[in-house]
């Protein structure tokens, strides 16, 4: 059976599916056309987030078994398509949640510090002391918007830095870590927000002008959820009167983005959809996939 991969995986997880008698073809950043044309010679496809594994390609697979997502998410896999060819789709969940909770907390004590703004303004020169006050994590309220294995994770380290961690979560009847409530209660009381759930049609702009105006004034809010579940533009108006004191972004609502007006503001910090971007992380989440398209193929 041959297995194509188009996003590069981590190498220990290429030798695991040639040491199950797999034959291996890597060819990142493959353009969709040619894949298309290549797909039919194909058992199982393994990507991570770059590729996109359309309708097209997935009827194209006339061979086609398995999918494989190293990652997450699988917004760019139509799983609808998989579904009626009887193609499996499998994924590694778990295999950076850590990777995303450190991001989404760093994030949070750069905010906090403004430590990026400090930095930029050392290399002009500047020795601004007194402009970056900031303040403490410590004592602070956490709002977590989904609670599933990167939230709980963000949860477990907030609690260490002596946070108080409030959850909207309406799939659990209880938390790991931290205290279950509603959506407006967890509005107005919470300092920092951190989202971290999938975009549907449910949370697409859950984050817009009429829950900002709910929260608590001063609130920092953290995406490294997905983007299109923060309304930018709203974002951007809040930043503005201050209404949020700062906003840290790692997915945004066009990518690559092109509309950088939210970085022409000194209180919006962002990195460019690194979220699972760590050693360690990639590393699990190339054995992990390995091994799931492995059990998918040979059943073992």
């Amino acid at each position: 059976m041959k297995v194509i991969i188009t996003d590069p995986i981590a190498a220990e997880g290429v030798k695991m599916l040639k040491a199950a008698g797999l034959e291996v073809d890597e060819r990142p950043g493959m353009p969709a056309e040619e894949l298309v044309k290549a797909i039919p010679a194909y058992d199982a496809i393994i990507v991570r987030s770059a590729t996109k594994v359309t309708a097209d390609i997935i009827n194209a697979g006339k061979n086609l078994k398995a999918i494989g997502r190293a990652g997450v998410g699988l917004d760019n896999v139509d799983k609808k398509a998989a579904e009626a060819r009887g193609i499996k789709v499998v994924n590694t969940p778990a295999a950076t949640s850590v990777t995303v909770a450190e991001l989404a907390l760093g994030m949070m004590l750069a905010c906090a510090r403004s430590i990026p703004q400090a930095t930029q303004s050392l290399r002009e020169g500047k020795w601004e002391k007194k402009a970056f006050k900031g303040t403490e994590l410590y004592g602070k309220t956490l709002g977590l918007i989904g609670s599933g294995r990167i939230g709980t994770e963000l949860a477990k380290r907030a609690v260490a830095m002596g946070m108080s961690v409030m959850v909207l979560d309406p799939f659990i009847k209880e938390c790991q870590v931290g205290t279950k409530c509603g959506m407006d209660e967890l509005l107005k009381s919470a300092d920092y927000i951190s989202l971290h759930v999938p975009k549907t049609p449910e949370t697409t702009h859950m984050i817009n002008k009429e829950t900002i105006a709910k929260m608590k004034k001063g609130v920092t809010i953290v995406n490294c959820a997905r983007g299109g579940v923060v309304d930018e533009a709203a974002l951007y108006d809040a930043l503005v009167s201050g209404q949020v004191r700062a906003a840290a972004l790692d997915v945004y609502e066009a990518e690559p983005l092109k509309d950088f007006r939210l970085f022409s503001l000194p209180n919006v910090i962002g990195t460019p959809h690194i979220g699972a971007q760590t050693k360690e992380g990639q590393e699990r989440a190339g054995i992990g996939i390995a091994e799931e398209v492995r059990k998918a193929l040979l059943g073992k």
